[in-house]
């Protein structure tokens, strides 16, 4: 081997791979630094506030406590609405930027429904935990209230996961009507009216529908008569979207009843909470006196159990089943009336008014369904189930009014949808798999929840099928709620489900 020729051979080809090194290396860092740098300007707020098309976004962020408070520090959007770096930082980046770039230059921000993005279940998809942890590391500083500490040991402890939001979810944009740690003492203040009260309750002759009247007040409501008969309850197993628990199918046995055209409205549960409100604590107590008749009414909730939504004839909610049976007791003494909430075979047979289909109107539910890639790019199909539901489609932030649908074959209005009705059965996956269970059944003996029946503003149409079923989640719909023992009354976390009442012919026909 001649080392000297080779010795002079091996520098041209060394300096190009030395050169190409540093070629690389250079290019390298500019891409490292112009990521970096545009990573840096597409973070700021003034580059968010360009892109977020919120109507609000800015005024509500600078009067939140996130930039309006006492020691003078801001927490930027990218605070909240990224990860700390190191936990996946890039990676949201490119997600919710291909996301903000899609709904800006292919959108129209006024078909954007705003305040579906601000519930809880669609905030959490845009908050990271991680950052609220990064920032406020000690959970209880001196200046913690009781409940506040109740809340953040609760936060630490519990086997459940229990998110920031849960409690903290208006701190970073500002919202008046989200008051979720102040008792509500105006709530049920007395309403004036001109028109005389009602002096007494209806008295039907016969098995009709009627119009019932609370006494002492100015409230009415409508009550239809269902005859008696045999339907089938449940779904097939080639029903599309349906859940295990809803079948076998059976054929079921009911004897008549009246059920209420409508779900109880706030005017009407609000006549009860004036006449039997407990303004202290009361839980397991009955509270006797003349007003009360012997039944102890709801203490004043924490924040405004109505969203901001109004009351009236919107339907009546977060207030626990617990209390909605207390409701209907209430009710059945001041009208001499056996009312009560519905069975949830009861409930089923209203809702189908004599048809065996997925839903009580003409579709099919693979059509409606909101769920999918597809459909979320497309959009679903609304031809008749926008007329007869409120749902996440139509209306998917707040209740509606009764006007706003069309009724069922019965007369009966949002059987689906709107909120999502107590029954007064157990809930049991497998109960109506018995072949016993097949006159008048009224659900499991023990048990944990009740069941809740017709979807609500927040359900895919999935949800809204007819023999579709849930169940009440107490511990999960109690999280927010900073009292020691958890009310019995109120439940802080759940905003979508009511109920609607049925009265027991025997207890009400004049003869």
């Amino acid at each position: 081997m001649n080392y000297n020729n080779y010795h002079r051979k091996t520098p041209v080809g060394g300096r190009i791979k030395v050169w190409f090194f540093i070629l690389g290396m250079l290019c390298c860092i500019l891409i490292v630094y112009s990521g970096k740098k545009a990573l840096n300007s597409t973070s700021t707020d003034k580059y968010c506030m360009s892109c977020h098309v919120h109507p609000d976004a800015d005024q509500s962020w600078k009067l939140s406590t996130h930039y309006n408070n006492s020691t003078g520090n801001i927490v930027h959007c990218t605070e909240c609405h990224m990860p700390p770096e190191g936990h996946g930082y890039f990676m949201a980046k490119a997600k919710h930027g291909s996301k903000d770039a899609y709904g800006y230059f292919f959108k129209d921000s006024a078909d954007i429904d705003w305040q579906k993005k601000k519930l809880l279940e669609n905030a959490r998809g845009y908050v990271y935990e991680n950052s609220c942890v990064d920032c406020h590391q000690n959970l209880f500083p001196v200046t913690l209230s009781v409940n506040g500490g109740n809340a953040h040991l609760l936060y630490t402890t519990s086997k459940e996961p229990v998110s920031c939001l849960n409690c903290h979810i208006n701190v970073g944009h500002y919202d008046k009507n989200a008051a979720l740690h102040a008792h509500d003492t105006s709530f049920g203040v007395t309403v004036t009216s001109t028109e005389p009260p009602f002096a007494e309750p209806a008295k039907p002759e016969g098995f009709q529908s009627f119009t019932e009247m609370i006494p002492g007040t100015r409230v009415s409501f409508e009550m239809i008569a269902l005859p008696g008969g045999t339907f089938k309850m449940g779904s097939t197993d080639d029903e599309p979207l349906r859940k295990a628990d809803e079948g076998p199918v059976r054929s079921v046995v009911l004897s008549k009843f009246w059920i209420a055209k409508n779900e109880v409205t706030w005017d009407e549960y609000m006549a009860f909470f004036r006449a039997t409100a407990s303004q202290g604590r009361t839980e397991g107590q009955v509270v006797t006196s003349k007003k009360t008749d012997a039944i102890s009414g709801a203490t004043p909730p924490w924040g405004a159990p109505d969203q901001g939504w109004g009351k009236a004839s919107r339907p009546a909610i977060t207030m626990s089943w617990y209390a909605a049976d207390v409701y209907c007791q209430w009710l059945s003494k001041v009208t001499g009336k056996k009312y009560r909430l519905p069975t949830e075979a009861e409930w089923e047979y209203a809702c189908r008014a004599g048809t065996e289909t997925p839903y009580f109107f003409a579709g099919h539910p693979q059509k409606f369904t909101s769920k999918g890639f597809l459909r979320k790019l497309f959009g679903s199909d609304t031809t008749g189930i926008a007329s007869m539901a409120v749902y996440s489609v139509n209306s998917p932030s707040k209740t509606e009014e009764p006007s706003f649908v069309r009724a069922n074959p019965f007369g009966l209005k949002n059987m689906a949808g709107n909120v999502a009705e107590f029954c007064s059965d157990i809930y049991s996956a497998d109960y109506y798999k018995s072949d016993s269970l097949r006159v008048n059944p009224t659900g499991p003996i023990k048990g944990q929840e009740h069941v809740i029946r017709g979807g609500s503003f927040k359900s895919d149409a999935r949800d809204l099928r007819s023999a579709a079923r849930d169940f009440t989640k107490t511990k999960a719909w109690l999280v927010t709620d900073p009292q020691m023992p958890k009310s019995k009354w109120w439940y802080s976390d759940c905003i979508d489900v009511g109920f609607r009442v049925v009265c027991e012919p025997d207890s009400a026909v004049v003869k």
